[in-house]
């Protein structure tokens, strides 16, 4: 059974060769699958992207996903658009993004006779129920990474304050997400540059004091064998 799935997969990725078919294919998956609008769709594109195809690394995503948010415009459609265009230029951008809403749009517009009766439908709204969740658990443990690989870089107390921070200006302040990640974005530069400098001249010191030993353990070595 495994040697077969292996096969079966293979057998699928080899007809998926194709850069702009691969696209076409996630970005298709993640417009339709995708539930709940654009912030629950990412932790799809974020499988296909940087788990299934290898595109790009989860920490170049993760920046993408912060830079994409400041700009206007719906999350998922801009990601969809980067993803192709890193992969295949300005076509992969135009396929990609076409591979994500054309067919959800036709799907929505298929229901729209229906609309009235799927609302009431007790099926669908227990559908909707029951994804709920998995959708949850999907922003959740995406959350989780990132907050994790925020603290690696910032450190466990920069990073529990800039958390608190960020809770304080979206939720208690109602500050637009935008100007918040651009402030954030602008201290991060600022961060980086600084922890950069700081560790430099702590390894200059370092090094110095090094060299100071050396010396000190040179003078009193010539000063021994002259006395002897």
């Amino acid at each position: 059974m495994g040697e077969a799935a292996e096969e079966a997969k293979a057998a699928k990725s080899s007809k998926l060769s194709n850069p702009y078919l691969q696209l076409a294919w996630a970005m298709m998956k993640t417009g339709v699958i995708g539930y709940g609008g654009g912030p629950s769709v990412i932790p799809l594109i974020r499988y296909e992207a940087v788990t299934h195809y290898k595109w790009l690394e989860d920490e170049e995503f993760g920046e993408i996903l912060a830079l994409a948010n400041a700009l206007p415009g719906p999350i998922a459609t801009k990601m969809a658009a980067y993803l192709g265009y890193r992969r295949k230029g300005a076509l992969g951008a135009v396929v990609s993004v076409l591979a994500h809403i054309v067919p959800s749009g036709i799907a929505m517009i298929a229901l729209l006779s229906a609309v009235q009766w799927l609302s009431g439908s007790a099926i669908v709204q227990g559908m909707i129920g029951a994804v709920i969740p998995v959708i949850a658990v999907m922003l959740g443990v995406m959350a989780y990474e990132f907050g994790e690989r925020a603290v690696k870089g910032l450190g466990i107390y920069v990073g529990v304050a800039f958390f608190a921070l960020a809770f304080g200006l979206l939720q208690l302040a109602h500050i637009h997400p935008a100007i918040v990640i651009v402030v954030f974005l602008g201290y991060g530069a600022f961060h980086l540059r600084t922890s950069a400098a700081w560790k430099k001249r702590k390894e200059e010191r370092m090094l110095k004091r090094e060299q100071e030993a050396r010396n000190r353990q040179q003078e009193n070595g010539g000063v021994t064998r002259g006395m002897d």
